[in-house]
């Protein structure tokens, strides 16, 4: 099993902003992973307190991902927490190590993990 984070910053609390962002947000996860959506455990979903307008796993749910469970969260209200973020924790099987995935932060939401390069990846 593998667990892969991700993040983006969506441009307003609008539902097509959060739902189109959420899917840019998977589609690349999906992409540098190489995921096979059989190979999909769940998906779990937090978006930032001022995002209300929808719910991020209706991205997953645009894109067919019809029988993997999800679920969806708030964020905590921190002083400092990045605005308008849509956060992602999949679970897949995968034979791929934990070194060798690749983690995704989009727009804004880089800001979150300084420490991975473009590619996503944790290390040199």
């Amino acid at each position: 099993m593998l667990a892969l984070r991700g993040a983006t910053q969506v441009d307003s609390d609008a539902p097509r902003s959060i739902v189109s962002a959420t899917i840019e947000l998977l589609q690349e996860l999906f992409t540098r992973n190489a995921l096979d959506p059989a190979d999909l455990i769940s998906i779990w979903f937090t978006a930032s307190p001022d995002l209300t307008a929808d719910y991020p796993a209706r991205a997953a749910r645009e894109m067919g991902l019809v029988d993997v469970p999800l679920m969806c969260a708030a964020e905590l209200a921190v002083p400092h927490g990045i605005p308008r973020t849509v956060r992602v924790l999949v679970h897949t099987h995968s034979t791929r190590s934990r070194s060798a995935a690749s983690h995704v932060y989009l727009h804004g939401a880089a800001a979150l993990r300084p420490d991975l390069g473009p590619a996503g990846r944790i290390g040199p």
